[in-house]
């Protein structure tokens, strides 16, 4: 339930971040032919951009999306592969866990400064508040991956994907 709720958010989150961003763009684009552009573009896409950014890391730790280094551990054995898994995990989720408190910790500090952004004259906090939210959804990905993985026999490396590598489609020849 708790997955399922995190992906329709990251889902909405990034899809109309993507399109706004594109959106607000273009739309500068075209204000600057006809001789005035938007005083605020530059401002709000660095805000999508941080929105965008730390939303992404949750939902690639759902869908197993993040860069690993194999050549060691395609090596061992099912037991060492699922404990190594585990550990890795689990660590990740504690430093996620971890920056997620630091940098609530350090919005609180903004927030409570008053700042506000240049263009647009919002709380500058509001910029910032993304990244305790994304680092702690990607903390909870990686702890529902541990959960997947002390439950299960199979390796999960998310707690939607399992271990492997695709198969190549046998009637595909290499050019």
């Amino acid at each position: 339930m708790i997955d399922r709720a995190i992906a329709r958010f990251e889902g909405w989150v990034l899809a109309y971040g993507v399109l706004l961003m594109a959106l607000n763009t273009v739309a500068n684009v075209v204000a600057r032919r006809l001789g005035q552009s938007f005083y605020f573009t530059e401002e709000l896409n660095q805000f999508l951009m941080v929105l965008i950014t730390f939303v992404g890391i949750g939902y690639a730790a759902r869908r197993a999306r993040h860069i690993r280094m194999s050549a060691v551990y395609d090596q061992l054995g099912h037991a060492a592969k699922k404990a190594l898994t585990i550990a890795i995990a689990s660590i990740t989720a504690v430093f996620m866990l971890g920056l997620a408190y630091y940098s609530f910790i350090y919005v609180s500090d903004v927030a409570a400064r008053g700042r506000v952004t240049p263009a647009l004259q919002i709380p500058l906090y509001i910029t910032y508040v993304w990244l305790p939210v994304g680092f702690a959804i990607t903390g909870i990905q990686y702890l529902l991956a541990v959960y997947q993985n002390l439950t299960h026999r199979e390796i999960y490396l998310s707690y939607e994907e399992q271990e492997g590598y695709e198969q190549a489609d046998p009637g595909q020849q290499a050019l």
